[in-house]
C-alpha cells in the first residue's frame, strides 16, 4: 500500500508541470474592472477619502514556458471626493474629486496550476483631480493633472479557455504634491 501511495504522489508531481504547460495565457485581452479606491492627499482635510474605481483595460500577453510577459493600458474613473464648507468665508464650499486615470505599463507572472496566473506589474499613471470652489460671488473650477508611477500584484483565474476573473492590488504615487492612491480591484475579462 505504501508503494502505491508513493507511486501516486510521484505521478501527480510529474503531471503538475505538464498541466501548467497546457495553460495558455498568450494573446490580446480586454477586461472590465471595478473596486475600492483610497486617495490620500494634502488637499482639503489633510487626510484621505474612499470611493469606487471603475473602468477598462486592454493588454497583450506572451507566454514562454510557465512565465508570462505582458503590456497593458487602462482608463478608469472614480467616485472618490472630498468636500469642505466655510473654507475662506462663511457659506463657501470646496469640492475636490478624483477624475480619470490613464495607466500604461507591463507585467510579468508565472502560471500556477492549469488555470491560474500570478503576476506583478508596474508602469506610468496620469491622474486628473478636479477642484470646484463655490461662494456668493460664483464658482471657480480647476483641474490638476498629475504624473506618477504604479506598482501592483494580482492573480487571474481562467473560467474557460477565453474568459477569466482577476483580483489585483495596486499602489500609485503622484509625488510630493499629489499624494498616493491604493486600489483593490476585481475584473472580468476575455482573451482573444
Amino acid at each position: 500500500m505504501r508503494k502505491l501511495i508513493l507511486a501516486a504522489l510521484s505521478a501527480s508531481a510529474l503531471a503538475t508541470p505538464a498541466l501548467a504547460q497546457d495553460a495558455n495565457f498568450s494573446g490580446p485581452r480586454a477586461e472590465a474592472i471595478v473596486g475600492w479606491d483610497h486617495v490620500s492627499d494634502d488637499s482639503i482635510n489633510n487626510g484621505s477619502r474612499d470611493g469606487v474605481v471603475y473602468g477598462g483595460q486592454l493588454g497583450y500577453d506572451y507566454q514562454t514556458g510557465n512565465t508570462v510577459f505582458g503590456v497593458e493600458g487602462e482608463v478608469t474613473g472614480a467616485s472618490t471626493k472630498d468636500t469642505a464648507n466655510g473654507v475662506l468665508v462663511a457659506g463657501d464650499r470646496l469640492k475636490v474629486s478624483a477624475g480619470r486615470d490613464f495607466y500604461v505599463g507591463g507585467r510579468v507572472g508565472f502560471v500556477a496550476g492549469s488555470r491560474a496566473l500570478i503576476y506583478a506589474k508596474g508602469g506610468y499613471t496620469n491622474a486628473r483631480f478636479n477642484s470646484e470652489y463655490t461662494s456668493t460671488t460664483g464658482t471657480i473650477e480647476d483641474h490638476d493633472t498629475l504624473d506618477g508611477w504604479r506598482l501592483g500584484a494580482g492573480a487571474e483565474l481562467k473560467l474557460t479557455d477565453k474568459a477569466y476573473l482577476k483580483s489585483e492590488y495596486r499602489y500609485s504615487n503622484y509625488g510630493d504634491v499629489g499624494g498616493a492612491r491604493h486600489q483593490v480591484v476585481g475584473g472580468v475579462g476575455i482573451r482573444f
